[in-house]
């Protein structure tokens, strides 16, 4: 789509410590509900502000000034942000308190601060930013669907040279836990480290903010290009594989360009085949990778797997832990991310080394 893209930075709150490729083991969970591990939030927001806000705001600002402090950048000339969920703990507290006053006298604080574009509000507001700002919330393809605007505001406005994307979900006490009630998280507790091979349906969820820093200039410390990416809200398993060589045609690469592939597998018996196909077939002689045994399946958990190949691809590193199968690469040049959610949306997205 016209010019090149470059990740020049990244900032990444998640349920794992960032210098998971320097120290090679990752934080143990054994509940099918965790929270990430937060930073210390006074070093990048006000303390004063700081009461205020839910968790979901304090990582994506966090997590977008990291990106941003690492591209030298006070002001980006747009903040695109995914949320699939928004900011359910305020969502949780403004209906507890309906209930609670009995539809009278309620504070509109939690209500405000509930709507998903608060978070790209919140950011823009603490970095004084008045340029282009949007929230998209579509499921589990809501940081894709940040990305492909982003896409699109590099083609269509060549004023624009920086934009910051990126996708943001919390968990929260009630809501998440309503997962349960339709199958979407494992009957019982498990040990996060165990969950691809955990025969059983449902999965494990937690909470994250990914953010990176787009632009059009390659820099000293980029970390790779962002090729492309695509979504389709259904594919059938049977065709799964030529979608992806669809895809990559499209982007002047073959199966045989890929070094490896992230995927999503997320331990569901239920819809776990659409990555099987791919790893048995069109994959079986590459790099396989997988990450939510690490941090859990929430709708903008592909924010890791963009941080994860965006590493891999400046370091030329693969961490043992991600790993699905023996087969590896020692230099990657390219990176094929795939990832949906109960069978729907499927999202591709491609990386390469710069």
């Amino acid at each position: 789509m016209g010019n090149k893209i470059y990740i020049n930075g990244i900032g990444s709150i998640s349920a794992q410590e960032e210098d998971l490729f320097s120290r090679g083991s990752a934080t143990i969970y054994r509940e099918n509900i965790f929270p990430a591990i937060s930073p210390n939030y006074k070093e990048f927001i006000k303390p004063m502000t700081l009461r205020r806000l839910s968790k979901a705001i304090k990582m994506g600002v966090t997590s977008a000034k990291i990106a941003l402090k690492e591209t030298e950048i006070e002001l980006p000339d747009a903040i695109i942000t995914g949320t699939g969920e928004g900011c359910k703990q305020d969502t949780e507290r403004f209906l507890e308190n309906i209930l609670d006053q009995r539809e009278k006298l309620l504070t509109p604080t939690s209500f405000i601060q509930s709507t998903h574009n608060t978070i790209g509000g919140q950011i823009a507001l603490n970095l004084g930013c008045k340029n282009y700002n949007v929230t998209y919330t579509q499921n589990s393809v809501s940081l894709e669907t940040a990305l492909l605007d982003a896409q699109m505001q590099f083609t269509e406005n060549p004023e624009i040279d920086s934009i910051l994307v990126g996708g943001v979900d919390e968990i929260s006490e009630k809501i998440t836990s309503f997962k349960k009630l339709d199958g979407q998280l494992k009957p019982n507790p498990i040990k996060n480290l165990d969950l691809l091979r955990e025969d059983s349906t449902g999965t494990i969820t937690s909470e994250g903010a990914h953010f990176f820093v787009l632009s059009k200039e390659k820099k000293e410390n980029t970390y790779a290009e962002f090729q492309s990416v695509s979504i389709k809200n259904l594919i059938k398993p049977e065709t799964i594989n030529n979608e992806i060589e669809n895809f990559l045609v499209e982007n002047n690469l073959n199966c045989a360009a890929i070094d490896a592939v992230i995927l999503g597998n997320n331990g569901d018996n239920r819809y776990d085949h659409f990555y099987k196909n791919l790893q048995r077939k069109l994959f079986k002689n590459k790099p396989q990778l997988a990450y939510k045994q690490l941090v859990g399946d929430f709708n903008t958990a592909s924010g890791y797997a963009v941080f994860l190949a965006a590493k891999i691809l400046k370091t030329s590193t693969i961490p043992a832990i991600l790993k699905l199968n023996d087969i590896d690469c020692t230099t990657p040049k390219n990176i094929l991310i795939y990832n949906q959610y109960l069978g729907r949306d499927h999202s591709l997205m491609l990386l390469s080394a710069v």
